[in-house]
């Protein structure tokens, strides 16, 4: 059978949007592919084209903005952030969540833009479409009902970035690009809490850069929760951070369709904090540890990072 899929590189951020306008939303944008491939692998992702971003060679470099950013691409591979003493000096906690997916197989592979935008996960809709079909579609797969709660409204899937966390906390921005432009927006705003739809951004969008602001002082502490050290995606992550000025910043992930953010300072009430996370984060029966254990694990994380860091 001769397959009618379609594979295109192009060089340039204009000519990648010019195909995505060409081929309607029947297309996916591929960045290292350790997310996306293993989609289509299982029928979760079934774009007739591919636009493979890889040729767009400024996307590899990290820049400095004088006294203003640190100005990452989004092409830039996992493994590779450490080559960069900026990011060294300044940002360890990256380098920490970056290590901390997958392989360093995967590592090698897997972009900085792709980790950030990998799809939400749920132990009934990552699975193999005759698994899917023989259990009943989800609301994530076309289906009426979420088969881990019941609803026939809401998914809950997982925001399972780990890099996202650890930006967040770090009060990072991203550039956009689109049909419609360029615009600066906050990392976290870009998140949806809609399970089935997770991003706000359109289909067409492409993350231009990712902006880590310099000369904070930033004192950070990362923690994430897994099956095995190894392979498995987070059940949990915490980043929590400090700058010079003593305010505190929160990002959890695993738990919730969307990153859970919080904000204080170094005199805020921590329990009172936890509290926060815990009524914010929406996390239901569908992976490998319990609903339970994963919120006591919340408050064990966010503990032993105030210890650590105030």
């Amino acid at each position: 059978m001769i397959s009618d899929k379609i594979y295109l590189r192009p060089n340039s951020v204009k000519e990648a949007l010019e195909i995505a306008q060409d081929h309607s939303d029947d297309f996916c944008f591929l960045a290292g592919g350790t997310d996306v491939m293993v989609n289509r692998f299982q029928g979760n992702e079934t774009s007739s084209c591919i636009i493979d971003l890889t040729g767009i060679t400024e996307w590899n470099q990290v820049k400095i903005i004088p006294d203003k950013y640190l100005s990452i691409g989004p092409l830039v591979k996992l493994d590779e952030l450490n080559n960069f003493e900026a990011i060294r000096n300044e940002f360890p906690v990256l380098i920490e969540a970056a290590k901390s997916v997958g392989s360093p197989l995967i590592r090698k592979t897997a972009t900085l833009g792709g980790n950030i935008l990998c799809e939400n996960r749920c132990i009934f809709y990552n699975q193999s479409e005759w698994w899917r079909e023989s259990v009943g579609y989800c609301l994530k797969c076309d289906g009426s009902v979420c088969i881990a709660t019941g609803s026939k409204k809401h998914c809950y899937s997982e925001f399972v970035s780990d890099t996202a966390p650890a930006l967040i906390s770090l009060d990072a921005m991203i550039e956009i690009i689109d049909e419609d432009g360029e615009r600066l927006m906050k990392l976290e705003d870009i998140y949806s809490g809609d399970g089935t739809n997770p991003k706000i951004l359109k289909k067409a969008s492409l993350i231009k850069s990712i902006l880590l602001p310099l000369n904070n002082q930033f004192r950070s502490v990362f923690k994430k929760l897994r099956l095995r050290k190894s392979l498995d995606f987070t059940s949990l992550t915490t980043a929590v951070t400090v700058n010079a000025n003593g305010r505190l910043k929160i990002a959890v992930g695993g738990v919730d369709p969307k990153p859970v953010v919080i904000e204080g300072t170094v005199n805020s009430d921590l329990e009172e904090l936890i509290v926060y996370v815990l009524k914010k984060s929406r996390a239901i029966d569908n992976e490998m540890f319990t609903r339970k254990y994963r919120r006591d694990m919340i408050r064990v994380f966010l503990t032993q990072s105030f210890e650590t860091l105030l």
